[in-house]
């Protein structure tokens, strides 16, 4: 059956071009999104978070003028863990929505507070190795690896059965590298052996459209025992001359 001229098959040339303009498509809607995450972040923390934070202050002077009235007593103290906890839900929403601390005191601590939490929720040993300077790479290089180390996390909390974590950045004139290696059931267990990010779950999918946007790669090993080890390296970009 022939096929019409409209439908011809795309040579190799234009199926490179087109995969070409789909990632970069791809790297602008990230980084979009991530604008936009950080933008609704502000918000909550300036408008909501400083109207709930004079809510509290006002509530506690209303509870000191209260008459001696257990009912209006326990009716205040009731309102008062409402409004924390709402105080509370707003922080979470803030920080799923964006990490400042990536802005504020570097992509460096960032990562270290990411890794030391992780280990300290999860009970689990968790170590990271990171330069003893700030990470010398543009701000989008940081928001990837934030990125990248928290799907990595995810996917160790939900299906590695690990109990030992190792985060190793190491910076240099070039590039960024990041491994996150595990001592989980690896690569032999539930997830198969011949599984690559591409075709995995979309989070890690996501994180290795991430590096290639910027020039860099992804990948997903066997540990040398067991474990999975992910592997990220980012090129810095050529200093302007």
């Amino acid at each position: 059956m022939s096929v019409p001229a409209s439908q011809e098959p795309h040579t190799p040339q234009q199926d490179a071009l087109r995969s070409a303009d789909l990632s970069e498509l791809l790297g602008h809607v990230h980084t979009c999104w991530d604008n936009e995450r950080r933008s609704l972040s502000r918000q909550l923390h300036d408008s909501l978070g400083s109207s709930l934070t004079a809510l509290t202050m006002h509530l506690g002077l209303l509870m000191q003028k209260l008459p001696p009235d257990q009912a209006l007593q326990d009716r205040a103290g009731h309102m008062k863990k409402l409004l924390n906890q709402i105080v509370e839900t707003n922080r979470q929403m803030q920080l799923k929505l964006w990490n400042d601390k990536l802005e504020f005191l570097g992509v460096r601590v960032a990562l270290d507070e990411l890794v030391t939490q992780f280990g300290e929720q999860r009970g689990i040993t968790a170590r990271c190795s990171l330069p003893e300077d700030e990470l010398d790479c543009p701000r989008s290089h940081g928001i990837v690896l934030l990125h990248t180390l928290e799907e990595a996390l995810r996917n160790i909390d939900s299906h590695a059965q690990a109990t030992e974590i190792d985060v190793i950045v190491d910076d240099n004139e070039d590039e960024v590298m990041m491994t996150v290696k595990d001592n989980g059931i690896g690569l032999s267990g539930p997830v198969a052996a011949d599984y690559h990010p591409a075709a995995g779950k979309f989070g890690l999918r996501m994180a290795r459209e991430r590096a290639a946007y910027l020039g860099g790669t992804l990948t997903l090993s066997a540990g040398a025992e067991r474990g999975v080890t992910l592997t990220m390296i980012l090129p810095k970009p050529a200093a302007a001359v």
